[in-house]
């Protein structure tokens, strides 16, 4: 007889959600890093989304226990964080605009490859929690499967780096990054303004 399937309780969502963002804040390191020593602006601009699912499944974990006041806080609190490397590599693009040289393609190629394993690991630890924890939930794991699709664009842009031998196709793929990212932190904004609202609603001052 096949054994019942693990119920899916608040214990069980807090310690999957807390694996994701221990994977992907762990990843960011390492992508950034590289980024940073290869001198990449798309494999940079893409650690920040490992830095906002990161955020994402913290506060995930963080709802299960704590008051909306508090998630409101700690969202917008977590949208910042995103914003500051997102504006960093935006910096990184522009700096390098004047001296557009290419990327190492080997060692980008090799860290995209990781992401893309890390992100499909994280998109499967989700897919049997994604129905429950509202739609925060659905969101992290959606997040984590189109991230899949941006690791798999910078692998061709790498691609088309070592035959152009140009900077320029990094540059413009890590801008269009940096432009996702921006609107990903503002969406945690938004969904914590929506939770302050709510707080309020709940304490009687608003009508």
């Amino acid at each position: 007889m096949p054994s019942a399937p693990t119920a899916i309780t608040p214990a069980v969502l807090r310690r999957t959600v807390l694996v994701v963002a221990a994977l992907n804040l762990a990843y960011f390191v390492v992508e950034a890093g590289v980024a940073l020593t290869i001198g990449s602006v798309s494999l940079f601009a893409d650690s920040v989304d490992f830095l906002e699912d990161t955020a994402v499944n913290l506060l995930i974990a963080l709802a299960l226990g704590w008051s909306l006041h508090a998630r409101s806080l700690a969202g917008r609190a977590m949208a910042a964080i995103i914003c500051v490397p997102a504006l960093a590599a935006a910096w990184q693009a522009f700096a390098k605009v004047s001296d557009p040289q290419a990327p190492d393609v080997r060692a980008l190629l090799v860290t995209a490859g990781g992401a893309i394993l890390v992100n499909t690991l994280c998109t499967w630890v989700l897919a049997r929690i994604r129905h429950h924890g509202g739609s925060m939930t659905a969101a992290a794991f959606l997040a984590a499967r189109n991230d899949i699709v941006v690791n798999a664009a910078i692998i061709v842009m790498g691609l088309v780096t070592w035959w152009t031998g140009s900077g320029w196709p990094d540059i413009v793929l890590g801008l269009v990054i940096v432009v996702v990212n921006v609107t990903a932190a503002r969406e945690v904004w938004e969904l914590a303004e929506e939770e302050r609202l709510a707080a309020k609603a709940l304490a009687g001052e608003i009508d």
